[in-house]
């Protein structure tokens, strides 16, 4: 069952929590330090207009970021993917503040586990 604002789908997360079992913990840490990484490097291909690199840096939030059971989140990365994919970049840095916005809401969410 998602959470009324769905940052979180927590049957995802549930799922994953029985499967890590011991490591479920090390794997919301990874997540939320890998992900802060991954937007100081969206920051800075935005900031040169690399849409290939910024393609490449939202396509792996994005998986990361639905393994972890954050639908939002994902769906925000798929724009910034898509627009890397076709070039254009226009409007994306104000695009990645919604980002940034919507993965603290998940680490938030993460961080009440």
């Amino acid at each position: 069952m998602m959470s009324s604002e769905n940052h979180i789908d927590s049957e995802a997360l549930s799922t994953l929590k029985e499967i890590m079992e011991d490591d479920f913990s090390l794997l919301i840490e990874t997540f939320i330090n890998d992900s802060t990484e991954r937007l100081a490097s969206l920051a800075e291909e935005l900031e040169r207009g690399d849409a290939d690199a910024v393609r490449r840096s939202a396509h792996s939030f994005k998986g990361s970021s639905s393994n972890i059971g954050a639908p939002l989140l994902a769906d925000l990365c798929f724009v910034l993917e898509t627009r890397g994919n076709e070039g254009n970049l226009e409007g994306m840095q104000d695009h990645l503040v919604k980002v940034v916005d919507e993965f603290n809401l998940v680490k938030e969410e993460l961080a009440k586990l």
